[in-house]
């Protein structure tokens, strides 16, 4: 062998082993970048992995994952058996969580120190603040940034870093087609403002979360002045969209302002008469939802990790999307995807979704009347 042909190998061995050891998915070696990550994510008291297969080898050590979550139960079990193919090695069991009343017990047992009952939690954006303390501190936002978890940056609180949001809830304006024809339908929100839509003409709910959501792209005060005008309408004043959704089948109302498109995608799968529409108007807002982490007291914090990574990949967002059309706006498999894409958005993101509540409760104030009851999620 020529000494040109020898270094030639050599140089090729060496720039192999070089590749393999910077690999996220490999344990033998990390990158300068990403261990500095790390020395950070340490100092702060975050939990950095630098390598999945270390993640990978402790789930299968602990074999097990006990989840609460809060989609409905139909999309869980798709998720389940999607999860079980992927992971066999992991024993799981997942439960759908939901109602105010439920959260609040959850806080409490969580501030009582005492449960270990669960592996991945459910975070209401209600009580957002109070679950922080009890989340173990992975560092999820540094080690998807870092390729270690395949996890898009933006499903993460950017500010808690520990925080995965899987869902969206697209708002629009709903309406039944043989009350109303669609070109009447107002093409802009300022159009519920006009002199035709006053006098009990459209339908708003009590909890303002579609008004509300409207701060992002206008600001607080155009939002605050827009609902004092929805309020001069005089429109009708219902609480919860499922249930205006099934009058509005039946021809009870013409339009509902604000519908979660979810909502009213179930509605119209369920609509026998064919009569339920829906127009998409811009700003358009979507909201960034289902919010899970790992609980501090976790007996299975790694099978945890995957199951976060899991809910962020297009295999389980489609799962969720066609149980519950509840998908991330940012996965083109999801009908949140599909009416938002290419649209101006007003995004109640990571910077908004803390504030909905006090957003809310000004926008009841502009419409004149007491705060609504918080009653948890839609």
């Amino acid at each position: 062998m020529s000494l040109s042909v020898a270094r030639m190998l050599l140089l090729l061995i060496s720039l192999s082993v070089t590749l393999v050891a910077n690999s996220p998915s490999h344990g033998a070696s990390a990158s300068p970048a990403m261990l500095q990550a790390k020395q950070e994510a340490e100092t702060k008291g975050y939990v950095f992995e630098t390598s999945h297969d270390a993640i990978l080898t402790n789930a299968k050590k602990e074999a097990k994952l006990r989840v609460l979550s809060s989609f409905d139960n139909e999309s869980l079990k798709g998720l389940v058996q999607a999860f079980k193919k992927k992971y066999p090695f992991i024993a799981i069991n997942a439960d759908e969580v939901a109602g105010t009343d439920t959260y609040q017990r959850m806080i409490l047992e969580m501030k009582s120190g005492a449960t270990r009952a669960w592996d991945v939690n459910y975070m209401t954006t209600d009580f957002y603040d109070e679950y922080l303390p009890y989340q173990k501190k992975f560092d999820l936002l540094g080690m998807a940034q870092h390729g270690v978890l395949r996890i898009p940056v933006e499903m993460i609180d950017p500010f808690n870093r520990n925080i995965v949001a899987y869902s969206s809830t697209v708002q629009v304006v709903t309406y039944n087609r043989n009350v109303i024809s669609g070109e009447k339908v107002p093409n802009s929100w300022e159009d519920f403002l006009n002199p035709e839509f006053k006098g009990k003409k459209f339908v708003a709910d009590i909890r303002p979360q579609e008004i509300a959501a409207l701060v992002p792209a206008w600001g607080l005060e155009r939002t605050l002045n827009f609902a004092r005008g929805i309020a001069a309408q005089q429109p009708v004043w219902a609480r919860g969209h499922s249930r205006v959704l099934t009058a509005m089948a039946g021809g009870e109302y013409s339009m509902l302002i604000g519908a979660n498109l979810n909502s009213t995608k179930r509605a119209i799968d369920k609509d026998r008469t064919k009569s339920i529409a829906f127009k998409v108007v811009e700003p358009v807002p979507v909201w960034i939802g289902e919010h899970e982490a790992v609980f501090a007291k976790a007996e299975y914090p790694y099978a945890g990790l995957l199951w976060l990574e899991f809910c962020a990949t297009e295999e389980a967002q489609k799962i969720v999307d066609q149980g519950s059309y509840e998908g991330s706006y940012l996965f083109p498999v999801t009908s949140a995807y599909q009416a938002s894409r290419g649209r101006k958005l007003s995004l109640v993101d990571w910077q908004h979704a803390t504030k909905m509540q006090d957003y809310q409760k000004k926008v009841v104030e502009a419409y004149g009347f007491p705060r609504a009851e918080n009653t948890g999620k839609k």
